[in-house]
């Protein structure tokens, strides 16, 4: 008989899910004490607006303003989105601000303006990433743009973008300060691009179709060159009406270029629509397969390279 599993797949992926909002509110709200207070930067979304609340009452209420500001999102997430979204939000939330009490007399980093923004804004992007890969959010304004992008069709980086401007035009009105406003825009920008590679990765996939005139040999001539996978997909040509098969590829950045010139140069009369990819999921199977073909490209390589 098959061993079973100690935990349930389920607990063990809460657990870790609980672990990884841990560990990015702990990370986010060490880039909040020992560099952006000390630095006078704020952030954007409701964590700025509670910095700017806690510069003009006091830093030691942040926490309470963090929960305070938060508690109206966490009725709109309850009434308009999933239930179980606004369990994962109150944890990070609870912890976030937990870690803010925790870690408020840790030394703080008053060098270059400079080093401050990229270090601290990466630190708070690294953390917040760790939070929505794990199924939290700490920010209640994206739950606001996601219901005004339902209602109205705004999207939500348009939405998310207009608070934000608002936010940090406010704080360089309330202080009479500009260029405190101007950094924490950096700052903000650093965080936002930190985010996004601890989403989506270091790795940019790009997906491929290709509409040629021989996509059998082609299909043929990529796997052998490449080592990479590929699906056909039935099309049919919209002005001349002949039905013709697509490849569909993923493909790595630095294999594009490569890719391209295998193509044209066997088709000049080729087309192929290249787009990014936020993420590929797939199975334990597809996983095993994608691996086996991997290594056999890197092998194909290194014997062409005379390395083996």
């Amino acid at each position: 008989m098959p061993n079973k599993p100690i935990l349930p797949r389920s607990i063990v992926h809460h657990a870790l899910n609980l672990f990884g909002i841990t560990l990015g509110a702990l990370l986010a709200a060490m880039a909040i004490r020992v560099f952006l207070i000390p630095n006078e930067l704020i952030d954007g979304g409701v964590i700025g607006i509670a910095l700017i609340l806690g510069r003009l009452y006091g830093n030691e209420y942040l926490s309470f303003f963090l929960i305070a500001l938060n508690l109206p999102f966490l009725f709109l997430a309850w009434r308009f989105i999933r239930r179980s979204f606004v369990l994962h939000m109150l944890v990070a939330v609870i912890l976030f601000a937990f870690f803010l009490s925790l870690v408020q007399h840790l030394p703080a980093f008053e060098a270059d303006p400079l080093e401050a923004i990229v270090i601290g804004g990466g630190l708070l992007g690294a953390g917040a990433g760790l939070i929505i890969r794990n199924g939290g959010c700490t920010d209640g304004t994206e739950i606001l743009a996601i219901i005004i992008n339902r209602k109205k069709g705004f999207t939500v980086g348009q939405v998310v973008l207009f608070i934000n401007i608002f936010i940090f035009g406010a704080y360089g009105l309330i202080f009479l300060d500009w260029h405190i406003a101007l950094r924490s825009l950096m700052t903000y920008i650093v965080a936002f691009k930190m985010i996004d590679i601890i989403i989506a990765g270091l790795e940019e996939l790009k997906s491929v179709l290709i509409m040629c005139s021989q996509p059998e040999k082609l299909s043929k001539i990529i796997t052998h060159e490449l080592g990479l996978g590929l699906t056909f997909i039935k099309g049919k040509g919209g002005y001349s009406g002949e039905d013709r098969d697509i490849l569909f590829i993923i493909v790595e950045r630095l294999d594009l270029s490569e890719l391209k010139e295998i193509v044209l140069r066997e088709d000049p009369s080729a087309f192929m629509a290249i787009e990014n990819l936020h993420e590929v999921a797939y199975g334990r199977t597809a996983r095993i397969a994608l691996s086996r073909k991997a290594r056999l490209s890197l092998a194909k390589r290194l014997i062409g390279k005379g390395a083996l």
